[in-house]
């Protein structure tokens, strides 16, 4: 049995390295998917770098380190696993929400659908992301969800590819002082943008990042073009 924890935590090295020393070893079947959600709708964030992860944990094992679990930028997650019960958390500190951790038992048999419920400190609505000759037209509203939250900045974000965030962009207008609970609007000029002049296909988010968190809440992406 501890052998197949190692291989769970370990399976991507042991897949490139030929399945060397395992292939005794039955290999994870079962898939666990889901999303991370707010009131049932789930939740844009970071997708690049693994910035934004989820835990799984399983008692009876002499090993105690979590598998990480990563939250794809329209706040989906999968995992290939054994069969068995894992207890899944918000990894701690990490994410634009409260940190309160609860813990979702899931009972892995074959396929499995969970969604994680999470209170975020800021949702984004009413979200309006269109061309307008050279320039980009941006409407959207910060919702405020908690009480005390504070909002650092809000970002504009256009990306060439489909992955948009605040490290993977061709160009980011940020607002230090949006207002909360109102329209906000913005024009952005791409007429100095090599990738704009240059035809590139475009892909545009918005995101809000509270304070003191480690992460923003973001729209889901849109086309341009």
């Amino acid at each position: 049995m501890i052998m197949k924890k190692i291989w769970i935590v370990l399976l991507p090295l042991a897949l490139m390295a030929g399945g060397c020393g395992f292939d005794n070893y039955d290999e994870p079947q079962s898939k666990l998917f889901g999303r991370v959600t707010y009131n049932g709708e789930a939740l844009g964030v970071r997708g690049t770098g693994e910035a934004v992860q989820l835990q799984l944990y399983q008692d009876g094992y002499e090993l105690r380190n979590p598998i990480p679990v990563y939250v794809a930028q329209d706040g989906t997650f999968e995992a290939t696993l054994f069969d068995g019960e894992y207890k899944l958390v918000t990894r701690d500190n990490n994410g634009p929400w409260v940190n309160d951790r609860d813990t979702t038992v899931v009972d892995l048999r074959g396929t499995t659908n969970v969604d994680i419920e999470v209170t975020p400190y800021f949702t984004l609505s009413d979200v309006s992301l269109a061309l307008n000759g050279n320039a980009l037209s941006a409407s959207f509203q910060i919702d405020q969800v908690v009480e005390d939250g504070a909002v650092d900045y809000a970002m504009i974000l256009v990306s060439k590819t489909a992955f948009v965030d605040d490290v993977v962009y061709i160009v980011r207008e940020d607002l230090s002082d949006p207002e909360v609970g109102t329209a906000v609007t913005q024009s952005v000029d791409l007429s100095g943008n090599g990738d704009f002049n240059a035809g590139a296909p475009l892909f545009a988010r918005v995101g809000v990042r509270p304070v003191g968190k480690d992460q923003a809440i973001y729209s889901q992406v849109v086309k341009l073009r």
